[in-house]
């Protein structure tokens, strides 16, 4: 009874670390040591810019994104923008060939990936700094402008964005996706503020051209590029003045693929990368094992946290109580599905998110690879 006992504290213990007591040892190390402090100088003004995409069927989000661009684009003469089109059947791959004597526009026919994409676009590139982003965000007027400014310090070597959705009322899967992500990144400038965090977001992020390593095509781009440079010694950081917008997913079954998808190539990433962490330093170690290790493998806590408590309640002839436990979990599960309350959506949408990065982790140990993507619908404007 003991061990089983045992089990339950584990799991308990390393289901809520990544949430609660990893952020609060950031924030104690941070209290004891100071803040780490990024240089940022306007001199860096100088340094040249360009913008990468890839899309994938983005008719519509593709129009208000070469407005975006082209926006930033006056407002900075010297800025590049460098598109690519991933097999696109849909006519977006016609309309941004419509603007390619504004922009540098890349049309495949067949589809290779947006790893494979950005390989292209970077291979294209020879300006000092690359901005990646995704077909349906919105960059801030004022992004470039800032993102130069976190490279007048030459430890720094990826900057990431601070994206912000702006549909978080539509339906609990949006309210909870906006929920998770404002924790994402005060968590991002937790870890920042003790060194580096651990990865950028692919919806908006910046490295030095100078430090990017061809992305296998079967690898998550924005995971791979951010934490190669972290292994190669460079810092890497979150800017809040470094800023875009976009359109949460709001149904649950789209963000339980998204996830999933997410989750394995991101596993696939961990496992290619994982010989080079190791060796970038204990506090590194820590951040990463606590920030993605531990929360990916989130459901396997869940389910080994309610068999020990089932099984104790049993040992201990309460199993009534374990019966009505499974009962009431059903009960608000159903609830949360069938959105008879906020509450119990709100738990539904946490589970999905939780296990489908599990899953997403077993897909991986399983061989399963996701080189290319499907749009998630409601995430793009006009649906």
């Amino acid at each position: 009874m003991w061990l089983i006992a045992f089990v339950l504290f584990l799991s308990f213990l390393l289901l809520q670390h990544p949430f609660v007591t990893y952020p609060l040892s950031l924030y104690g190390l941070r209290l004891t040591r100071g803040p780490r402090s990024i240089l940022k100088a306007d001199e860096c003004q100088t340094l040249s810019v360009d913008i990468v995409f890839c899309a994938y069927n983005e008719i519509n989000s593709i129009g208000s994104k070469i407005e975006n661009c082209l926006k930033l684009k006056e407002a900075d003469p010297g800025l590049q923008i460098r598109a690519y089109s991933d097999g696109s059947s849909d006519g977006s791959a016609d309309l941004l060939a419509q603007y390619s004597s504004k922009m540098v526009v890349t049309i495949s026919d067949r589809r290779l990936g947006k790893s494979a994409g950005m390989n292209t676009l970077l291979a294209q590139s020879s300006a000092d700094i690359v901005v990646f982003t995704d077909a349906n965000t919105t960059i801030d007027d004022r992004a470039i402008d800032s993102v130069r400014r976190y490279f007048s310090d030459a430890q720094v070597g990826c900057v990431c964005g601070d994206l912000r959705y702006v549909n978080a009322r539509e339906s609990p899967t949006a309210g909870i996706g906006s929920a998770y992500w404002r924790f994402e990144q005060l968590l991002k400038a937790l870890e920042t503020s003790t060194g580096s965090t651990m990865g950028s977001d692919g919806a908006l992020f910046a490295i030095r051209r100078k430090l990017f390593t061809p992305v296998p095509v079967d690898i998550i781009d924005d995971m791979f590029t951010s934490l190669s440079i972290l292994c190669d010694g460079y810092r890497v950081v979150q800017a809040d003045d470094f800023i875009a917008y976009e359109r949460s997913v709001t149904r649950s079954g789209e963000e339980w693929r998204r996830k999933v998808r997410i989750a394995c190539r991101a596993f696939n990433c961990h496992r290619l990368l994982w010989p080079r962490l190791r060796r970038t330093g204990a506090l590194n170690i820590y951040k990463y094992i606590s920030h993605k290790w531990v929360r990916w493998l989130s459901g396997l806590w869940i389910i080994a946290a309610g068999a020990s408590l089932l099984t104790l309640l049993a040992l201990a002839g309460l199993w009534w109580i374990g019966a009505f436990f499974i009962l009431a979990a059903a009960a608000i599960i159903t609830a949360g599905r069938c959105n008879l309350f906020a509450g119990a959506a709100a738990l539904n949408e946490i589970l999905i998110s939780l296990f489908a990065a599990t899953y997403g982790v077993w897909k991986s140990l399983r061989g399963q690879r996701f080189q290319t993507w499907s749009v998630a619908s409601t995430a793009r404007a006009g649906n």
